[in-house]
Protein backbone atom coordinates (compact mmCIF):
# COMPACT_ATOMS: atom_id res chain seq x y z
CA UNK A 1 0.00 0.00 0.00
CA UNK A 2 1.37 3.60 -0.97
CA UNK A 3 1.22 6.15 1.26
CA UNK A 4 0.93 9.46 0.34
CA UNK A 5 3.33 12.03 2.56
CA UNK A 6 2.68 15.05 2.82
CA UNK A 7 5.65 18.00 3.56
CA UNK A 8 4.31 18.55 6.81
CA UNK A 9 4.25 14.51 7.37
CA UNK A 10 8.09 14.11 5.69
CA UNK A 11 9.70 17.01 7.87
CA UNK A 12 7.52 15.62 11.25
CA UNK A 13 9.28 12.48 10.50
CA UNK A 14 12.64 13.98 9.79
CA UNK A 15 13.33 16.63 12.56
CA UNK A 16 14.30 15.72 15.61
CA UNK A 17 11.90 16.43 18.60
CA UNK A 18 12.67 17.05 22.13
CA UNK A 19 16.52 16.27 21.13
CA UNK A 20 19.06 18.42 22.57
CA UNK A 21 22.23 20.13 21.29
CA UNK A 22 25.24 18.23 21.13
CA UNK A 23 27.60 21.14 22.40
CA UNK A 24 25.62 23.73 24.07
CA UNK A 25 22.63 21.44 25.54
CA UNK A 26 19.61 23.97 23.76
CA UNK A 27 16.82 22.60 22.26
CA UNK A 28 18.13 21.59 18.79
CA UNK A 29 16.58 22.70 15.43
CA UNK A 30 17.17 20.92 12.43
CA UNK A 31 21.13 21.01 12.08
CA UNK A 32 21.93 17.75 11.97
CA UNK A 33 25.03 14.85 11.56
CA UNK A 34 24.85 11.71 10.81
CA UNK A 35 28.00 9.08 10.60
CA UNK A 36 29.14 8.36 7.29
CA UNK A 37 29.18 4.15 6.27
CA UNK A 38 27.39 3.26 10.12
CA UNK A 39 25.03 0.24 9.81
CA UNK A 40 22.70 2.05 12.78
CA UNK A 41 23.24 5.89 11.92
CA UNK A 42 20.13 6.33 14.29
CA UNK A 43 22.14 5.76 17.65
CA UNK A 44 25.06 7.76 16.71
CA UNK A 45 22.90 10.75 14.91
CA UNK A 46 24.18 14.88 16.59
CA UNK A 47 21.39 17.37 16.30
CA UNK A 48 22.13 21.44 16.88
CA UNK A 49 21.11 24.30 17.47
CA UNK A 50 22.97 26.38 14.89
CA UNK A 51 25.76 26.00 12.36
CA UNK A 52 28.10 27.33 14.68
CA UNK A 53 27.83 24.26 16.99
CA UNK A 54 27.66 22.07 14.15
CA UNK A 55 30.40 23.23 13.09
CA UNK A 56 32.64 23.71 16.45
CA UNK A 57 31.45 19.63 17.10
CA UNK A 58 32.65 18.69 13.66
CA UNK A 59 35.88 19.95 14.15
CA UNK A 60 36.73 18.59 17.33
CA UNK A 61 34.96 14.77 16.32
CA UNK A 62 37.32 15.38 13.24
CA UNK A 63 40.51 15.39 16.01
CA UNK A 64 39.55 12.52 18.26
CA UNK A 65 38.25 9.17 17.59
CA UNK A 66 36.45 9.60 21.26
CA UNK A 67 35.25 12.67 23.59
CA UNK A 68 35.53 11.13 26.61
CA UNK A 69 37.83 13.47 28.51
CA UNK A 70 36.67 16.95 28.75
CA UNK A 71 37.90 19.36 26.07
CA UNK A 72 39.70 22.50 26.68
CA UNK A 73 36.75 24.47 25.29
CA UNK A 74 34.59 22.41 27.73
CA UNK A 75 37.28 23.25 30.86
CA UNK A 76 36.72 26.85 30.04
CA UNK A 77 32.99 27.04 29.73
CA UNK A 78 33.56 25.39 33.29
CA UNK A 79 35.69 28.25 34.50
CA UNK A 80 33.12 30.64 32.99
CA UNK A 81 30.03 29.40 34.81
CA UNK A 82 31.87 30.06 37.87
CA UNK A 83 31.22 33.84 38.22
CA UNK A 84 27.66 33.57 37.57
CA UNK A 85 27.50 30.34 39.78
CA UNK A 86 29.67 32.29 42.98
CA UNK A 87 27.29 35.54 42.29
CA UNK A 88 24.13 33.03 43.31
CA UNK A 89 26.22 31.78 46.11
CA UNK A 90 27.16 35.25 47.20
CA UNK A 91 23.23 35.63 47.63
CA UNK A 92 22.04 32.83 49.27
CA UNK A 93 25.23 33.31 51.51
CA UNK A 94 28.90 31.44 51.64
CA UNK A 95 28.85 29.90 55.00
CA UNK A 96 25.21 28.30 54.32
CA UNK A 97 25.19 24.35 53.90
CA UNK A 98 24.01 22.83 50.78
CA UNK A 99 21.53 20.94 53.20
CA UNK A 100 19.79 23.41 54.53
CA UNK A 101 19.07 25.21 50.68
CA UNK A 102 15.46 25.25 49.74
CA UNK A 103 14.01 23.71 46.67
CA UNK A 104 14.30 26.85 44.97
CA UNK A 105 17.96 28.19 46.00
CA UNK A 106 19.04 24.76 44.59
CA UNK A 107 17.09 25.24 41.38
CA UNK A 108 18.42 28.74 40.96
CA UNK A 109 21.76 27.60 41.47
CA UNK A 110 21.69 24.29 38.99
CA UNK A 111 20.26 26.69 36.05
CA UNK A 112 22.51 29.46 36.86
CA UNK A 113 25.35 27.09 36.49
CA UNK A 114 23.81 25.00 33.47
CA UNK A 115 23.45 28.24 31.21
CA UNK A 116 26.53 30.04 32.60
CA UNK A 117 28.00 26.78 30.77
CA UNK A 118 26.06 26.82 27.42
CA UNK A 119 26.49 30.18 26.81
CA UNK A 120 30.10 29.95 27.10
CA UNK A 121 29.88 26.71 24.76
CA UNK A 122 27.60 28.41 21.97
CA UNK A 123 30.25 31.59 22.55
CA UNK A 124 33.02 29.40 22.18
CA UNK A 125 31.60 27.67 19.26
CA UNK A 126 30.18 31.19 17.21
CA UNK A 127 33.94 32.75 17.78
CA UNK A 128 35.71 29.55 16.23
CA UNK A 129 33.48 29.58 13.45
CA UNK A 130 36.05 30.38 10.73
CA UNK A 131 34.78 27.94 7.95
CA UNK A 132 32.22 29.21 5.50
CA UNK A 133 29.51 26.69 5.59
CA UNK A 134 29.13 27.16 1.68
Amino acid sequence: MNAIFTSADRHRMWHPRWVLCAVCRRPAHGFGWLPPRQAKPRSLQRWFCSMSCQGFWARLARRSAGMVDLTPQERAAIAAAMKPVAEIIGEIGWQARFCDLTEQQVLTLIEVAVTGFQDAMHATAQIQESEIPF
